[in-house]
């Protein structure tokens, strides 16, 4: 029997994997394959993976498949690229007795329409996470750690006040307080000053209300890049009790809108440290270390999936916007410089712009994988 069970945990995380990464390449080519029928661009293939075909139906003038291999997709415009009018793909729509007309072209299209089908894949994943925090809320309410008390430094000065674990925070210097969030920004608001703490401490009778006069001391806290910060502390760590609070639907859309803000902001933050060398560069993770999240995940339940997945979302709306050729970014900045020049830029440097763009992006994917090998061997 414990063999089916780890069978079955087993399928269950890699069911997890293939329907998040599958789900987020798709909502990202839906982008760019929506707003180009919008302008009625016209569309050969919408694939879901690159490589060899392995399964597809057409669908009016546009093919829809499954490819080989699944680190991603793409949507084949017509007109994109010089190579898309080729005589072997003219030859292809001619068998599938396919004609595109030169107004279906994407090249004949103005400037500013393009750049919207270019971004529209990225924006299209940013949405997609706030979709999935808003439905989380509207189902599950907001979630937040309790503000109890998990643990208790020696010598702090909150163990020097008589707090102890498990006791929960009602008010700190004289606020109300529901999360443990709120509680470090009181005491740092308070610049290192006394603070009042009313906790509740359970006993055999009951509840107990007491308050204590503590004074932070000067210290430092890691944030969430590893770098140590200064900080007022008070010496006590979180249980890590989670509790949720149900929301309405407009309060659903603002929690959804707020978590989706946060993490966008998080994880531009994280690129330019990582470009400034704050942030090591053994932190890059690539398709291994996802896939490992996102089974890990699939342990907990529907909803740590769905946020993982808003995350992972998120990172790639953002990677996806850098001014690097062959991203989405690179080709937008290509675009940008169309427009305020009034012309496109020589193929000649689009050309290089994109081997060069290109090699980067080779290099990163490979440098990532490396990490991920080397996390997994450590």
């Amino acid at each position: 029997m414990d063999w089916l069970l780890s069978l079955f945990s087993h399928w269950q995380a890699v069911l997890a994997i293939v329907l998040v990464l599958g789900g987020l390449i798709f909502f990202h080519e839906l982008g760019h394959f929506s707003v180009a029928r919008l302008f009625d661009i016209g569309v050969r293939t919408f694939s879901l993976g690159f490589g060899p075909r392995l399964w597809g139906v057409r669908r009016g003038k546009t093919e829809y498949r499954l490819s080989l291999v699944p680190l991603g997709g793409y949507v084949a415009l017509v007109g994109e690229t010089p190579d898309t009018e080729s005589e072997e793909t003219l030859k292809e729509d001619a068998r599938n007795n396919v004609s595109f007309t030169e107004e279906e072209s994407f090249a004949r299209h103005p400037a500013w329409q393009r750049l919207l089908v270019v971004l529209a894949g990225p924006l299209a994943n940013l949405l997609l996470a706030f979709l999935i925090y808003f439905g989380v809320a509207a189902v599950v309410g907001h979630s937040f750690i309790t503000p109890e008390v998990g643990g208790v430094e020696a010598g702090s000065p909150a163990e020097k006040a008589g707090l102890q674990k498990g006791d929960i925070l009602v008010r700190v210097d004289g606020q109300p307080v529901q999360e443990w969030g709120q509680i470090g920004k009181i005491i740092e608001a308070g610049g290192g000053k006394a603070v009042s703490v009313i906790f509740e401490r359970r006993d055999g009778d009951g509840k107990l209300v007491i308050l204590k006069e503590i004074t932070p001391e000067a210290g430092t806290r890691t944030n969430v890049f590893g770098e140590k910060k200064p900080a007022w502390l008070i010496g006590i760590s979180a249980s890590g009790r989670m509790d949720a609070r149900k929301l309405g639907l407009l309060d659903a859309v603002a929690e959804g809108w707020s978590q989706t803000w946060r993490l966008i902001s998080l994880t531009i933050q994280s690129f330019v440290k990582l470009f400034q060398r704050a942030v090591p560069l053994d932190q890059v993770g690539g398709p291994i270390l996802i896939a490992q999240m996102v089974g890990e995940q699939a342990s907990h339940g529907l909803i740590s999936v769905l946020s993982l997945a808003a995350f992972i979302s998120i990172n790639l709306g953002i990677l996806n916007l850098l001014p690097v050729p062959v991203l989405d970014g690179g080709t937008s900045v290509f675009l940008l410089l169309e427009m305020a020049m009034r012309r496109p830029l020589p193929e000649k440097v689009r050309d290089i712009a994109m081997r060069v763009g290109l090699g980067l992006l080779l290099g990163l994917m490979i440098f990532a994988t490396w990490n991920d090998i080397v996390r997994l061997f450590s």
